[in-house]
């Protein structure tokens, strides 16, 4: 593990040079182990030549010209060995630098074609690799260049397409938004005169409805009320209630409702009166309770008069006949609570009777705008409501802030 971390960024010059200095190492080795070997065989020879000389007596002169020629030749035997030796490593770097050298060019040819890939559509000539591995190699890189080709093509053809699909696409866009503003113009544009109708309609209708109502009062003083009249009476209140409904729907966004303070438990008192014919005419009656007198609240009275006549006119649309519609205003802590209850079919749905045009029974009439009024005042004005309704009764009930409280 420590040899190869230690190789790990080695390059191949600084290999090169490595391998040729551990080359030279061994060469010497090798030399200088022929070398002494050849010594020992030297000092052999001296040593037999002197055993020699003394069985024969030889002189001291011969001897001496014999060691001579001995020395001689071990002299000129290294010599030819070590100069073999630099012969035999001179041809193996010369070799050795021509395939390096082939290896090299290879090398440098595949590097130069990955580094220019990514700009240049260009593949290797495998005539120019001198090692066999590095053609496989090219054949297996002239490949990849041409799937990246073809896919690059691929890519730019979809490309193409893509780009006149969205160019087709926002300008349909384009279209439908034109068209979009020209309906929401539209629209618009029959709201504003929607809402002028209504405003002139709700401005014409105040004066006959006046008149009648007045006349129908000046006709009593003189007159008996009979059926028929009561009938004309009660669909007259009916209509102000309505009337009063869209008045204050067209102006709420344009007119200021300044807040006084109201006695409640007078002012239900005169809506109560007000609506006595419309529930006789519907075959009801009304049992207003309050417990205590001189219950005031600080409100706006065109907000209360809403609440408290849609409360009570919604009782007597749904009440069943021959029953009795109980109106109580109660203190609770630091509330005032107005309640209506009485007997009617049951509402399935109490969290939705607050919805705009939203109704139980499909036959009744009206809009079903009224009590999505209510809802709105409430909120506006931090009024809780809650609704329960079973067999016995059905009952709405409000809680308004006392004065003073």
């Amino acid at each position: 593990m420590k040899i190869r971390s230690l190789f790990k960024n080695v390059t191949i010059k600084q290999a090169n040079i490595f391998t040729i200095s551990v080359i030279f190492v061994f060469t010497m080795i090798f030399v200088g182990l022929l070398v002494e070997e050849m010594y020992k065989d030297y000092e052999r020879a001296l040593e037999q030549s002197y055993v020699t000389s003394s069985d024969v007596n030889s002189s001291n002169e011969m001897l001496a010209q014999k060691h001579k020629r001995l020395k001689a030749l071990l002299i000129k035997t290294v010599l030819v060995i070590v100069t073999l030796s630099f012969i035999l490593f001179a041809i193996f770097l010369g070799l050795h630098n021509l395939f390096n050298k082939l290896l090299h060019r290879d090398t440098q040819t595949f590097l130069d074609f990955f580094e220019q890939a990514a700009h240049k559509d260009q593949v290797i000539n495998p005539k120019t690799m001198f090692f066999k591995d590095f053609k496989i190699m090219v054949g297996y890189a002239n490949e990849m260049v041409a799937k990246i080709n073809a896919q690059k093509s691929s890519l730019q053809e979809m490309n193409l397409g893509l780009e006149d699909r969205v160019k087709n696409k926002t300008a349909a866009l384009q279209l439908i938004n034109e068209n979009l503003e020209k309906e929401k113009q539209f629209s618009q544009d029959l709201l504003n005169s929607q809402k002028e109708f209504l405003r002139y309609t709700v401005h014409e209708t105040n004066t006959p409805l006046s008149v009648i109502l007045t006349s129908i009062e000046l006709y009593v003083m003189n007159h008996p009320k009979d059926r028929q009249l009561s009938k004309i009476e009660a669909a007259v209140k009916n209509i102000f209630s309505i009337y009063d409904d869209l008045s204050y729907l067209v102006k709420k966004d344009q007119v200021e409702y300044p807040k006084a303070v109201l006695n409640f438990e007078k002012y239900i008192g005169s809506r109560i009166d007000f609506f006595t014919e419309v529930a006789q005419h519907s075959r009801v009656t009304f049992d207003y309770t309050a417990d205590a007198k001189d219950l005031h609240i600080y409100f706006n009275e065109t907000k209360l008069q809403r609440i408290v006549d849609n409360t009570i006119t919604n009782a007597i649309k749904y009440t069943l006949a021959n029953e009795i519609v109980h109106v109580k205003l109660e203190q609770i802590g630091a509330y005032l609570e107005f309640s209506v209850g009485s007997k009617s079919k049951i509402i399935k749905n109490t969290d939705k009777v607050f919805e705009e045009y939203y109704r139980e029974e499909d036959k009744r009439d009206g809009f079903g705008i009224g009590l999505r009024l209510v809802r709105t005042i409430c909120d506006e004005e931090d009024v809780k409501i809650s609704v329960s309704s079973d067999d016995n009764e059905t009952v709405f009930k409000y809680r308004f802030k006392m004065m003073g409280e």
